[in-house]
């Protein structure tokens, strides 16, 4: 709901003093100094020259936080069935809702599908209620659609879900290898320190991606895998790695167990069937192996590239095993690395926050189970694993499951199959969900919506991807009657008649877990924060970013090997016999492979500057302004196959679900490949929900989802008229619906919408302006252009083309919105160009907002490197990330991946 900006004054005039906190995004887990602005409505934020993580750089996303705290779209009551209600009321709803549910269909009947957006001990309480109260372990979160496989996979290794190493390994490496992961977008702040190693210690880096992206130009080598083959290459590696001088005879005999098994596998592809697997020749994997062999500083670090697939596990332990064959873990400079990509995945795998793990690292084990259910004096102790998120949502929409409470994340987008999870909240009988808007997808098919906290208004702690715990601290007041996540579990559970949930403070939850992690360890798990578990308010207030294990006895047996913060350098893991295992990982292709229906591979994954399903990266307008709608990448010869052109319109098929996105012909995605991002919504586009399209194939033991790999067609949209405007106002809904196709963004003054339609252009036209025709220019074939002022100001302006893509300046034209215009500026505006010297171009660097044609005017007058750009417009000289796409302008290139889709030029 939008509430008046009076309802600002809930914050009190909020306290402006400069706050230690952690940013919201990614799992790179920088640190952030905010200083809120009287009114509580933005802040001046800044990295924080003293965090770990970060060391005061912070990326495009991170130094905008502070233009996303205004209440535009905040939740701000709770509401049933759509009617504002008091917290009271809505929490006897959904109390009644889940025991009358629990009496008449068992516990496992009711579900929490929490998020990697949550605070620790919102997780901590979360997963207490379910697995130790309610009996049953159907809670899972978000992160399982990132993680889970690398879960999976460090479990069969190690013995545990453990990270070995930490962020300083990539900067002592000799080589990095960066497997499914465009880390110079994902990751800038990380993907800055390794170009800074590279530059200084000339670190090698090997890239594995299908694509090129703007991580593959830092490459020493580019190895552009056949989508789905990463178990291929890396048997085939630890296979030849075994044969080499790289074998460590003392390590692997003393310290791991299975390797023979393991080769008995790896080795039965021959080095031709790997080729035709991957796609890679035999040069290219001779010289990936040398590489690897030569230098014992080796780091791998994966993402989801490597998680999300129906083999992802395997690709995981396919991964590791190159490493224990060589003893390079747990030692600095080297060993296998997981980045998450959320900003407290980690913290949820430590609470058991997935429907498959208990908490502080333990299982359903009988020994686990008691253990846990003693601490807690749980009365209703679950016994097995609950439903991993895929198989939950089939639950919800068969009936299985007939109350959900979903915290923290947008499932109706973000998840596979994302048409059948919106027919199962559909039919749901209680669908509880948490969240700081009222406009997403998910949110809209609430039966009880709660207003939750944001960034800014809570405080309690985050884990990073190294492991690093850091203090999330509010810096804000809580707006309208929004609560803290875990206050609203723990009223559900006292409500339910349940004890153990009369927390006061975050502190207190923390103290509960770091007890907990210590509980009856003695070394037998890796997670032990027990040093902690009599911290005192003060001191968790204080708290200093820290690695763990931080064990109340930092002189137990086993802590030796981890004094610098990397497990395993003592050989010690966390199987039975404590010795790594080896796994024989077979290849397996992807379960659905393209038919003559469906012939293209999809892969999805994230742009630059925008985050998960934008509900806070959509508020911002500069973010916005590198990408402004969905869009797909497909290779020019696909695109001349089909007959399709850069910039038009196309539909997107699979047997799930259909999108419609902007084309990109570009030679960055391969032969056969097409690329979407997967962050556009129902609130900023009429169909570009990609995971629509993604089917329901995932792998069987970490139950994450094949989002890399989804046969699809590819067909001309051919819409009429396609249009491009800009609006003071938000373009009624009412008019979008009647368009083919519509994308939203904001701008600095209002809205930027991207548009095409099969009916009347003229209708259109006058529905969007929503006021009288200032200024109309017709040209011809079937081109026009209006506009219309508020005073001297433009109000809006709309260009539309008959049957082709609009060609405009769109960064001008939005830049223009609210302006003056003049009787002689109105001329120019139907021009559709700006004025000699007023024109920027798409802007490349967000973090500054400089646009294309400074850049290459800055180039033109003699700037010949990066740096030099830099040094004359700022580009490139905060996150980074923008960097590739200069060197690319400084290389002459115009590729449209880098760019604005269409543009006047």
């Amino acid at each position: 709901m939008r509430e008046s900006r009076e309802l600002s004054m809930a914050f009190e005039g909020a306290d402006t003093k400069e706050t230690a906190t952690t940013c919201p995004y990614c799992g790179v887990g920088c640190g952030v100094l905010a200083t809120p602005s009287a009114d509580g409505l933005s802040a001046k934020v800044e990295g924080d020259p003293s965090h770990p993580s970060n060391f005061g750089k912070l990326c495009s996303k991170g130094a905008a936080l502070g233009e996303t705290l205004d209440l535009s779209e905040r939740l701000l009551y709770p509401e049933v069935d759509g009617v504002r209600a008091s917290w009271g009321d809505a929490m006897s709803s959904v109390a009644r809702g889940f025991a009358e549910t629990i009496k008449a269909h068992g516990p496992d009947s009711v579900a929490l599908y929490v998020s990697g957006q949550i605070l620790t001990e919102d997780y901590y309480v979360a997963n207490k209620l379910m697995k130790g109260f309610i009996g049953a372990s159907n809670i899972d979160t978000n992160s399982r659609l990132c993680m889970a496989s690398s879960v999976v996979g460090h479990k069969r290794a190690f013995g545990t879900d453990t990270v070995p190493g930490c962020y300083e390994d990539l900067e002592l490496a000799d080589l990095i290898v960066m497997v499914g992961s465009n880390f110079a977008w994902c990751h800038p702040v990380l993907q800055q320190r390794v170009l800074a190693a590279k530059q200084a210690r000339h670190t090698k880096i090997v890239v594995i991606d299908p694509r090129q992206t703007a991580t593959t130009q830092a490459a020493d080598l580019h190895l552009a895998i056949k989508p789905g083959a990463d178990v291929a290459l890396f048997n085939w590696l630890f296979w030849k790695l075994a044969q080499s001088k790289a074998f460590d005879a003392s390590f692997v005999g003393e310290h791991t167990d299975g390797l023979s098994d393991a080769l008995v596998t790896a080795s039965s592809v021959s080095e031709s069937d790997v080729e035709a697997l991957t796609g890679l020749s035999a040069s290219e994997l001779d010289q990936f192996f040398r590489l690897v062999a030569a230098h014992e500083r080796t780091v791998t670090v994966y993402s989801q590239g490597v998680n999300q697939s129906s083999s992802g596990s395997d690709k995981v332990n396919a991964i590791i095993n190159t490493h224990l064959v060589t003893g390079r873990i747990g030692k600095p400079g080297m060993g296998p690395f997981s980045i998450t990509g959320q900003p407290n995945a980690m913290g949820g795998r430590e609470v058991g926050g997935l429907a498959n793990q208990l908490a502080a690292h333990m299982d359903h084990k009988p020994d686990d189970l008691d253990r846990v259910a003693r601490f807690w004096h749980a009365p209703r102790m679950t016994t097995g694993v609950g439903l991993k998120a895929i198989d939950m949502f089939d639950a919800v929409h068969d009936g299985r499951i007939k109350a959900i409470w979903i915290m923290a994340t947008n499932p109706v987008v973000s998840m596979p199959q994302a048409d059948k999870v919106r027919e199962a909240l559909e039919t749901c009988p209680l669908v509880v969900v948490s969240d700081v808007t009222g406009q997403s997808d998910t949110a809209k098919l609430a039966t009880v919506l709660l207003p939750a906290t944001g960034w800014g208004e809570k405080s309690g702690t985050v884990t990073n991807s190294e492991r690093r715990i850091s203090r999330q601290r509010s810096f804000l007041k809580p707006p309208g009657e929004a609560r803290h996540d875990w206050q609203a579990i723990c009223d559900l559970a006292r409500r339910m008649g349940y004890s153990g949930f009369d927390f006061e403070s975050p502190a207190e939850i923390y103290r509960e877990h770091a007890a907990l992690s210590a509980f009856e360890n003695d070394d037998s798990r890796d997670f032990d924060i027990g040093a902690d578990a009599d911290i005192d308010d003060d001191a968790y207030d204080a708290m200093a970013p820290f690695q763990w294990p931080k064990p109340a006895d930092r002189a137990r047996p086993g802590l030796g090997g981890r004094a610098d913060h990397r497990f395993f350098a003592d050989g010690q893991f966390y199987t039975p016999n404590r010795r790594a295992q080896f796994l024989a990982a077979p290849f397996k292709p992807a379960k659905v492979q393209p038919t003559e229906a469906f012939p293209l591979i999809l892969n999805t994954g994230r742009v630059r500057d925008h985050w998960h399903t934008m509900t806070r990266t959509g508020k911002t307008p500069r973010l916005s302004l590198h990408f402004a709608e969905p869009f797909l990448e497909m290779h020019p010869a696909d695109a001349d196959h089909l007959a399709l052109a850069h910039a038009e319109l196309v539909d997107v098929a699979s047997p799930q679900g259909s999108a419609t996105l902007r084309l990109l012909v570009t030679d960055r995605a391969a032969r056969g490949q097409v690329f979407a991002p997967m962050h556009w919504t129902a609130r900023f586009s009429s169909n570009g929900r990609v995971d629509a399209l993604v089917g329901s194939a995932h792998d069987p033991l970490s139950g994450q989802q094949e989002s890399k790999f989804t046969p699809v067609s590819v067909t001309a949209h051919k819409p009429a008229w396609y249009g491009f405007g800009v609006f003071q106002n938000e373009p009624p809904a009412e008019i979008l619906e009647t368009l083919s196709y519509w994308s939203l963004a904001r701008c600095a003054a209002g809205w930027r919408l991207e548009c095409a339609g099969r009916g009347s252009a003229s209708a259109a036209e006058r529905g969007l302006l929503g006021r009288d025709i200032d200024v109309s220019l017709s040209l011809p074939g079937g081109h026009c252009r209006s506009a219309s002022f508020d005073g001297q100001n433009l109000h809006a302006a709309l260009a539309i083309s008959a049957g082709q893509p609009v060609e405009i300046d769109r960064a001008w034209l939005s830049g223009a919105l609210g302006a003056p215009f003049d009787d002689a500026a109105r001329l120019t505006l139907l021009a559709g160009r700006a004025a000699e010297g007023m024109a920027t171009g798409p802007v490349i660097c967000s973090c500054h907002g400089i646009g294309r044609r400074v850049i290459i005017a800055a180039i033109a007058d003699g700037a010949g490197s990066v740096e030099a750009v830099g040094a004359a417009t700022c580009a490139g000289t905060n996150c980074g990330s923008c960097k590739p796409e200069i060197a690319g302008l400084l290389a002459g290139e115009m590729d449209p991946a880098v760019a604005e889709p269409i543009a006047a030029e």
